[in-house]
C-alpha cells in the first residue's frame, strides 16, 4: 500500500486506524438462511473467539454477525430477535448441530446440515471403518444426499434392529471389575444420527430450504485466508477487518458495489 499510494508506512496505519466501515443497510424479505461461526486464537479456555453469522444462502448476503467468546443459545436468540425486529421472516435455519441453535429458533423450520451429519457419524466409524457396523453405519449416513426420509427412516430402523446386540455389547475390566460400551464411538455415533433424524429431512417440507451449510463454509474460508496474511493482528484489528470483509458480504458483491463499501 505504501508504494501503490507513495505514503509512508505510518500515515498509512494512521488513517487505517481512522477507517470506519458502512453502516449495513438491509432490505427485509423472506430469508432461509444458514448460521454458523468460525473460531481465531488457541481453542484453550480463555484464549478463542468468534464470529457468528446468519447468511442468506441465495443472495449469499451476510444479514448478520457478531464477535463473542463462543457460541451460546443467547448470541443466537439475539441474532433471531435483531433479525426479525428488522422485519426479517426467517422461512428456515440450516446449521451444523449445535443445540443451543435449535432452542433459539424455536417454531422455525430447523434442517440439520448434511454434511455436518456425516462428519459426526465419521468421529465414531472413521473414514475407513474396519467393522462390518461401521461400514453399514457410514453407507448409510452417506446415502442422505440421495435418498428420501421414508427409505432412510426405514434403513435406520433396519441398522438398528440388525446391530442392536454388537452395539449393546459390553467389556469388563479384569482389574477394577467396571463395564463400558466396547465399541462406544460407533455406538454414540449411532446414537447421534437417530437423535437428527427428524431433522434430517426439514427440506421436503419446502425445497428451497438448503440442505447444508456449505454456502458459510465456503465463505468462512476465503475469511480465513485473508486474515492468516495478517497473523500480527491484535483481536481489535482482526474484527475490523472481518468486520469490512463481511459487510462486504452484504449482497453478492460486484466491483461497482466493492468500491462503495470499501
Amino acid at each position: 500500500m505504501s508504494q501503490t499510494y507513495k505514503k509512508d508506512r505510518r500515515t498509512i496505519k494512521t488513517l487505517l486506524e481512522k477507517y470506519t466501515p458502512n453502516t449495513k443497510q438491509h432490505i427485509p424479505r423472506p430469508v432461509y438462511i444458514i448460521v454458523d461461526a468460525t473460531y481465531f486464537g488457541e481453542r484453550i479456555e480463555g484464549m478463542s473467539w468468534c464470529v457468528v453469522v446468519a447468511r442468506d444462502v441465495y443472495t449469499k448476503e451476510n444479514l448478520w454477525w457478531t464477535f463473542t467468546k463462543t457460541e451460546t443459545t443467547s448470541v443466537y436468540r439475539q441474532m433471531r430477535s435483531d433479525l426479525e425486529s428488522l422485519s426479517y421472516t426467517i422461512m428456515s435455519v440450516t446449521s451444523d448441530g449445535f443445540g443451543g441453535i435449535k432452542q433459539a429458533f424455536k417454531g422455525i423450520p430447523y434442517q440439520m446440515c448434511h454434511v455436518h451429519m456425516e462428519r459426526i457419524v465419521i468421529r465414531g466409524t472413521t473414514r475407513n471403518p474396519q467393522l462390518e457396523a461401521g461400514e453399514v453405519l457410514l453407507a448409510l449416513v452417506r446415502s442422505l444426499y440421495d435418498t428420501n426420509s421414508h427409505t432412510f427412516y426405514t434403513r435406520i430402523t433396519q441398522y438398528i434392529e440388525q446391530y442392536r446386540d454388537f452395539l449393546n455389547e459390553k467389556t469388563i475390566n479384569p482389574i477394577t471389575g467396571e463395564s463400558y460400551w466396547t465399541h462406544r464411538e460407533l455406538r454414540r455415533a449411532t446414537f447421534s444420527l437417530v437423535n437428527f433424524q427428524k431433522y434430517l429431512f426439514t427440506f421436503e417440507q419446502d425445497r428451497k430450504i438448503p440442505t447444508t451449510t456449505n454456502s458459510i463454509e465456503g465463505h468462512f474460508r476465503h475469511i480465513n485466508e485473508i486474515v492468516a496474511v495478517h497473523c500480527g493482528l491484535s483481536r481489535t484489528h482482526k474484527e475490523r477487518v472481518l468486520h469490512t470483509i463481511l459487510l462486504a458480504g452484504t449482497i453478492a458483491p460486484s466491483e461497482k458495489i466493492l468500491k462503495e463499501i470499501l
